[in-house]
């Protein structure tokens, strides 16, 4: 198969995995995720079929997801196998996929190639401003989360263990990953765009708390 085709079957398969999803974590979701990899892409030197394809896969095997996931690309694996690709190819990719994700403030990035740090970028682009700020409640509703519990502070989480245990508000969330992704960014395309973004949601939090603290506003 060409690089078009093999492209065109991988979206039109995940597309109807994931086109009733409503955890923010939806075709749209890697449909962006998807589309501002290649933008990175044309400014770093990286294989853009290992980046499109990682891009397009990275959620099918989501612990938050699916509950008795761990994170193992098995169904991507599984994908990437009727595609008949490079043996060495569809092992960099699922090694991507593995360590795609943030796995708590203290947690090492283990993402090594470049094509693994581009998709990470884009997909933690996803994750902060405008649209971020939409995913995390969408998230929020999704796992059965509280908005915002001031009884209950923020933790920086040093183990993925403990990350993964967490069941705090969707507030809490903000400082528990997405105010770090700014300085988390692994491309200056990305660190970049990220500026803003960042911006937006710290301008999102400072309203957010005035209003839950009762805060009448007439600008």
């Amino acid at each position: 198969m060409t690089h078009a085709e093999i492209i065109q079957r991988t979206t039109e398969y995940v597309r109807h995995e994931f086109e009733r999803d409503s955890s923010g974590h939806d075709w749209w979701h890697i449909y962006r995720v998807w589309k501002t990899a290649l933008e990175l892409c044309q400014h770093e030197p990286a294989d853009t079929l290992t980046v499109e394809l990682a891009a397009l896969l990275h959620d099918l095997d989501d612990w938050k997801l699916a509950p008795s996931a761990d994170g193992t690309p098995v169904r991507a694996a599984a994908w990437l196998r009727t595609l008949q690709l490079d043996p060495a190819l569809s092992a960099h990719i699922c090694e991507i996929i593995t360590h795609l994700s943030y796995k708590g403030a203290g947690v090492e990035n283990q993402i090594t190639s470049l094509e693994g740090q581009i998709v990470q970028d884009a997909d933690r682009l996803d994750a902060i401003g405008a649209i971020g700020i939409a995913r995390a409640f969408a998230y929020g509703g999704h796992a059965g989360r509280p908005l915002y519990d001031p009884g209950t502070p923020p933790q920086l989480h040093q183990s993925f263990e403990q990350y993964k245990a967490s069941r705090s508000a969707t507030i809490n969330h903000f400082y528990e990953k997405l105010l770090l992704l700014k300085d988390r960014m692994n491309t200056a395309t990305a660190q970049k765009i990220a500026q803003e973004r960042h911006a937006f949601m710290e301008q999102f939090l400072e309203r957010f708390l005035s209003e839950w603290a009762g805060e009448i506003r007439g600008d």
